[in-house]
């Protein structure tokens, strides 16, 4: 019996609690709002009450005996709360010299006043992002173009400063402000500036190559410089050395002999000429000998002298 109890309490709750709960939304006993989010309450064209405080909340202690008839004479409006961001592209711009620029802004915005948001302007979004574009355009419009360029953050304040008052009024509030980029609009200025950037890139390249054309020949006639100097002390201190050699190799006249010899044998070895080799003869007719043996062709010349035949 009591498991009966129990399986019957559990269907009623399960199947009677959301019902109850419901029915409980429908007399506008309670609400739960989501975090960063608000709940404008309506009846009869009238705003009754707003509740921004995230979590359960009862609607009886804030709204009367109005909170009955919400259900099914008033509406209730949820409103989003949570930070939102907007990038606008290529708003056109004349710099002071009269170049077409275009700017692309980007800004963040949370909705401030939501009864503001509903009721004051039919398009807030589309307003504040017509109001931004044309506070750009006309806080932004002939500045300097090297200012245009380099000076976003001052660009950026100022159009903060600008938009802040009105989106104000339309429940928005604006969040940080920031131009993203700024670039040329016509195309035939962009080839011109991209041709003279071409030219000026080759002409500081060329720079940069004959600068270091010129370090490299201030290099090699240093060095070559510095050799010749060198070569020449080098010049003047070799007959000192050598006559101080050759006065020590004097000294000793076995040394000297020896020496002069292998330098003349070494130049007749380095002059190419042809040698005859003679054997060592003792009388000046044995060297004539030797010199007629060495022609050639003249064999007989060469050999012995047979000895006469005795018969």
């Amino acid at each position: 019996m009591i498991l009966v109890y129990a399986i019957v309490t559990f269907f009623v709750l399960l199947i009677g609690g959301p019902i109850l709960l419901g029915v409980a939304r429908l007399l506008g006993i309670y609400t739960i709002v989501r975090e960063r989010r608000c709940h404008v309450y309506m009846l009869f064209g009238q705003v009754i009450g707003t509740i921004d405080e995230p979590g359960l909340c009862f609607l009886w202690p804030r709204l009367g005996w109005r909170a009955l008839l919400i259900a099914g004479f008033g509406k209730c409006h949820v409103i989003d709360l949570r930070l939102d961001q907007e990038y606008l592209r290529s708003a056109p711009v004349n710099s002071e010299e009269g170049a077409p620029m275009g700017i692309g802004i980007w800004y963040e915005m949370y909705i401030s006043d939501p009864v503001a948001y509903l009721f004051k302007n039919s398009d807030p979004r589309g307003s504040l992002a017509a109001n931004v574009s044309n506070s750009t355009v006309r806080c932004l419009s002939n500045l300097p173009l090297a200012r245009m360029l380099i000076d976003r953050h001052s660009m950026s304040k100022t159009v903060r400063d600008e938009v802040t008052p009105k989106s104000h009024e339309w429940g928005y509030k604006l969040g940080s402000i920031y131009i993203r980029k700024v670039h040329f609009r016509d195309p035939e200025m962009i080839r011109q500036i991209e041709s003279k950037v071409v030219n000026r890139l080759r002409q500081v390249t060329a720079a940069i190559k004959q600068d270091g054309i010129n370090q490299v020949s201030i290099i090699t006639s240093t060095a070559e410089r510095q050799a010749a100097v060198e070569f020449g002390k080098a010049a003047a201190v070799r007959p000192a050395i050598v006559g101080k050699a050759m006065a020590e190799i004097s000294a000793d006249p076995e040394i000297a002999s020896a020496l002069f010899e292998l330098l003349e044998t070494q130049r007749i070895v380095e002059s190419g000429a042809n040698l005859t080799l003679i054997q060592g003869q003792s009388t000046a007719n044995d060297l004539m000998t030797g010199l007629l043996a060495s022609i050639p062709g003249n064999e007989s010349a060469a050999a012995p002298a047979k000895p006469p035949v005795k018969r």
